[in-house]
């Protein structure tokens, strides 16, 4: 390109901006003038030294920002992306109890092999209910473990259909809840009560709240179970 071609093609970009201004559009000539100083500072700028302050400020406004329009970052979406997970994992990290349980006292432990060896047909929750009466209080959890290191079956096998015979006979009977939470820009937990029916897999979502309680829970399933169509 000839050097009078250039400056004329200069002086016309010049003329252009210049009647932009004048028509009182200013602060697109200054949306323009802070992008190219962006990309100078692109080109002179392997690392950006940023503060923590500046991770939050842009991974919050990259939630706010239309996708096609993250060019304008100076840093990658993988890198916005994975600060604001990095933000909500900090946000939304709770103090830790010290791992492990209480060892289960002897007596306790003997007691439930006792009650085991005398009665073969109770399971670990008749047996749990039973050292309640006894004025024992062991968690379910903790008298199957300790028949299960003993080498009892904690749930003996009775007359009737398996597991798997009865929930493929009641399937199409049968649901499935459960909660997922959605973190938005804010911080905000936001908590997703849903149903599955097990025979179909089909999902229903029965409500969205910030603050879920009992009485919502049982609101929302009952709305739900009105809704949902009744197979025979």
């Amino acid at each position: 390109m000839s050097a009078s071609l250039l400056y004329l093609l200069l002086r016309l970009i010049l003329q252009m901006l210049s009647q932009i201004a004048s028509d009182g559009g200013a602060k697109e000539l200054e949306i323009l003038v802070l992008r190219h100083q962006v990309a100078v500072l692109r080109r002179q700028v392997t690392r950006s030294d940023l503060q923590p302050a500046d991770r939050v400020v842009l991974a919050a406004l990259s939630r706010l920002l239309p996708r096609p329009r993250w060019s304008a970052f100076f840093v990658t979406p993988a890198t916005l992306l994975r600060w604001h997970r990095e933000l909500v994992t900090r946000r939304w990290t709770y103090p830790h109890a010290r791992p492990g349980r209480p060892p289960v006292d002897k007596q306790v432990r003997d007691l439930v092999l006792r009650l085991a060896a005398e009665n073969p047909t109770w399971g670990h929750r008749r047996i749990q209910g039973e050292l309640t009466g006894l004025g024992y209080r062991v968690a379910a959890s903790t008298v199957w473990k300790i028949l299960h290191n003993a080498g009892v079956n904690p749930a003996p096998r009775r007359s009737g259909p398996t597991w798997k015979q009865f929930l493929t006979a009641q399937a199409h009977t049968i649901l499935a809840c459960d909660f997922f939470t959605v973190d938005t820009v804010t911080l905000k937990r936001i908590y997703v009560l849903f149903f599955v029916e097990i025979a179909t897999r089909q999902v229903h979502i029965a409500g969205v709240t910030a603050h879920p309680t009992g009485a919502w829970v049982a609101q929302r399933t009952e709305s739900t179970d009105g809704a949902r169509p009744a197979r025979g």
